[in-house]
């Protein structure tokens, strides 16, 4: 029994060290790599929804429009993220607009193909179904932020994501440019209590302007201050 164990470690290592970018990278999967510049709409709200998109660099901004025109930005995403899955459900059409907040560079795989690797692929389909979970958890911590904490947390919340802390990789740390007003809509408040709220991060040491926006760890104080 002692003996094994090694060998058991060495099997757990390798399946976390899984990569999803080198299996899509691989010659057997069938996709097309696609370049975006900033505020591209890399699809739009009621396209037909046809493939999965796996994010490489960059960054994406999912939103809604309602039948009264109000936008609301449901997520945020970045490098190792997939969006557009929806189809795999059978969802149609598109029920979200997908926007490049960034330069991006993302993987777009056809659904009989992601299909066909999910079902052949039981490592890759392990990874994709973990980051299923964890959007739906992110969705609920949403949710959650957005009834029942202040505007000053949201924010502080929102680039703490941007910045991908407490992401398994490294923590992005500087921000590409990012306008307030953008900053608003995902938060939901008004440009001028983000700008105020910047402000204070600012004077605080939380954050910092030096050739792109530099996030603090430090700034997780303000999301657990009761």
């Amino acid at each position: 029994m002692v003996a094994s164990q090694p060998s058991n470690r060495r099997k757990t290592n390798a399946k976390m060290a899984f990569s999803a970018q080198d299996f899509l990278d691989s010659a057997g999967v069938c996709r097309k790599v696609t370049e975006f510049k900033k505020k591209d709409a890399i699809f739009s709200q009621g396209d037909p929804g046809t493939t999965v998109l796996y994010i490489q660099k960059g960054g994406v901004r999912l939103s809604v429009v309602n039948e009264a025109g109000k936008e609301a930005v449901v997520a945020v995403l970045g490098p190792g993220d997939f969006f557009g899955e929806g189809c795999l459900a059978g969802q149609p059409r598109r029920i979200g607009t997908a926007t490049a907040i960034t330069a991006t560079t993302a993987l777009v795989i056809e659904k009989k193909e992601m299909i066909r690797v999910l079902h052949a692929e039981h490592e890759f389909s392990d990874r994709f179904i973990t980051f299923m979970l964890a959007r739906n958890i992110r969705i609920e911590e949403d949710l959650v932020d957005q009834l029942f904490n202040s505007s000053e947390k949201r924010l502080a919340r929102t680039l703490l994501l941007l910045a991908r802390y407490g992401q398994e990789d490294t923590p992005q740390k500087v921000l590409p440019k990012i306008s307030q007003e953008m900053l608003a809509e995902m938060v939901g408040t008004t440009r001028s209590r983000v700008n105020f709220f910047m402000n204070k991060f600012r004077k605080l040491g939380l954050i910092k302007y030096n050739g792109g926006l530099q996030i603090n760890n430090s700034l997780l104080s303000v999301v657990l201050h009761d």
